[in-house]
């Protein structure tokens, strides 16, 4: 897996992001990616090999390495990270577009024509409801993997020992022992404490996004009733000196 052709594709997201994204992003590389290439990978490279059960029953460890982990945490945190950055992809392929817009906007009309977005990687418009599907798609895929991790193991805790039971062709209840459990329920609870932490970053900037948008909607607002009001007075004043206007004149129409 290539980790730096994913880096460098993500990096671009950093232009484009909140002050919380910009953190959810550190997150994932130094707490998450880093660790996975670094040390992650090499703690469940036995995971299979070591599996000891005792039995010398042909197939029954093979079947009980299977039943417990159905899935190894290492490939699953892989799938987790892969589809976790996916939806960052979505606000670049945006602004792409945007991009090619404007260039053919030029290219139709002219260097000096008015430009169609004042600044392409700008939150407004269609741009800002990308980011913010995108946060969304983010913040339910960190829920599943999560719910799958102690949904396939009961916990994210990882026992010494293991009884396989009722499981063919094992015979009767075989005791099974994994390697190194200590190592990996250490780095099982680190990654899902960042996981978490990403969780609470993305809950965080989705609220933010949400914040800023209606307080810039309630700033517009207060402007357009202030033009309204001050027009209205305008006019009203203009139809008093209009009637003044036109008393004075019939009064002195009486008078003469």
């Amino acid at each position: 897996m290539d980790w730096k052709t994913l880096q460098a594709l993500l990096s671009g997201v950093n232009k484009y992001s909140t002050a919380f994204g910009r953190i959810w992003l550190s997150v994932v590389f130094v707490f998450r990616v880093l660790v996975y290439v670094v040390a992650a990978e090499r703690v469940w490279g036995d995971e299979q090999k070591d599996f000891d059960c005792n039995t010398r029953q042909p197939g029954c460890t093979n079947v009980c390495f299977d039943h417990f982990f159905p899935v190894s945490h290492i490939r699953l945190w892989a799938l987790q990270l892969i589809f976790v950055t996916c939806p960052s992809l979505l606000v670049i392929m945006h602004v792409a577009y945007r991009e090619d817009r404007e260039k053919k906007n030029r290219e139709k009309n002219g260097e000096n024509c008015p430009k169609l977005y004042s600044n392409t990687g700008k939150k407004h418009g269609g741009l800002w409801w990308t980011y913010l599907l995108s946060l969304f798609f983010k913040l339910i895929i960190e829920i599943l993997f999560l719910y799958l991790l102690h949904k396939m193991w009961d916990s994210f805790d990882l026992p010494r020992l293991v009884k396989c039971s009722k499981v063919d062709p094992c015979p009767n209840t075989v005791d099974c022992y994994i390697a190194r459990p200590t190592e990996k329920r250490v780095f099982t609870y680190f990654m899902v404490g960042a996981s978490s932490i990403c969780i609470v970053l993305t809950v965080c900037e989705i609220f933010y996004l949400i914040f800023k948008r209606v307080v810039r909607r309630a700033q517009k607002w207060r402007k357009s009733t202030k033009r309204s009001v001050s027009y209205s007075k305008a006019s009203t004043c203009r139809c008093h000196l209009k009637t003044e206007e036109k008393d004075n004149k019939s009064q002195t129409r009486c008078v003469a």
